[in-house]
C-alpha cells in the first residue's frame, strides 16, 4: 500500500502476516480505501473443512473517516468453470451514516471472577447497514393448549450484513484485542455521526 501512516502500515503487515494471498488481498483493500487514511482495521483468516477439502477465507475490515470497508477473499478448487484453483475477492464500501447497528458479544470464562480489562474468550462482532436482513419465522400460538386455530406466523427480522467471530483459542489473543479495538472504533465513529 502506498500510504505511509502507521495504521496503514499495520494493516499491510497484518494482511501479510495472515499469509493468505497477501498481494491479492492488499491490492483489493488498497483500491477500496483509495486515498483515505485508515483509522482502524481487523484482518481475520478462517479455515473451514468442507467434506474432504480445506478452504481458507480472509475478511479484512477497514474504518476510514467516512467509510466502512469490507473485503472478503475465498479460495476455490478447480471446477467445471476453471481447470485451476482460483480465488475470488470482493470489497464493499459503506458510508458510516448507513450503519444502523454495531453489536459486540463477548464470551468470558468464570464471569463471577471477571476483572475489568480481562480479555474475553471470544468476541462476535455483528455490523448491520441494511443490505442483508434475516427473517426467522415460526408458527404463532395462543395460550390455550386445546386451540387448533391458525394464528399465522411470528418472528424477527435481524440486520445481518456482517458477523465475524474471533476466539482466543482459534485466532490468538492479539486478534481478539484487535477485534475489540475495531468494534470500539466503529462504535465511536457511528456515535459521532449521531450527535
Amino acid at each position: 500500500m502506498a500510504k505511509t501512516s502507521t495504521t496503514t502500515q499495520g494493516l499491510r503487515a497484518a494482511i501479510e502476516r495472515s499469509g493468505y494471498y497477501p498481494a491479492l488481498v492488499a491490492e483489493a483493500v488498497e483500491a477500496a480505501v483509495g486515498g483515505e487514511p485508515v483509522r482502524s482495521y481487523l484482518v481475520h483468516q478462517e479455515t473451514t473443512f468442507d467434506q474432504n477439502e480445506v478452504r481458507r477465507h480472509v475478511t479484512v475490515l477497514v474504518l476510514t473517516g467516512n467509510r466502512f470497508i469490507v473485503s472478503h477473499t475465498d479460495e476455490q478448487a478447480a471446477d467445471s468453470t476453471s481447470p485451476t484453483p482460483y480465488a475470488t475477492t470482493s470489497t464493499e464500501s459503506v458510508k458510516l451514516g448507513r450503519i444502523s447497528s454495531v453489536v459486540v458479544s463477548r464470551v468470558v470464562a468464570n464471569p463471577e471472577q471477571y476483572k475489568p480489562g480481562t480479555l474475553p474468550r471470544e468476541v462476535v462482532l455483528t455490523i448491520g447497514w441494511g443490505a442483508v436482513s434475516r427473517i426467522d419465522l415460526e408458527p404463532a400460538a395462543c395460550g390455550d393448549p386445546n386451540c387448533d386455530a391458525d394464528h399465522g406466523y411470528t418472528g424477527n427480522s435481524t440486520a445481518d450484513d456482517l458477523s465475524l467471530r474471533v476466539s482466543e483459542a482459534g485466532d490468538g489473543p492479539e486478534t481478539v484485542r484487535q477485534a475489540l479495538a475495531f468494534a470500539q472504533a466503529i462504535s465511536e465513529a457511528t456515535a459521532d455521526l449521531a450527535r
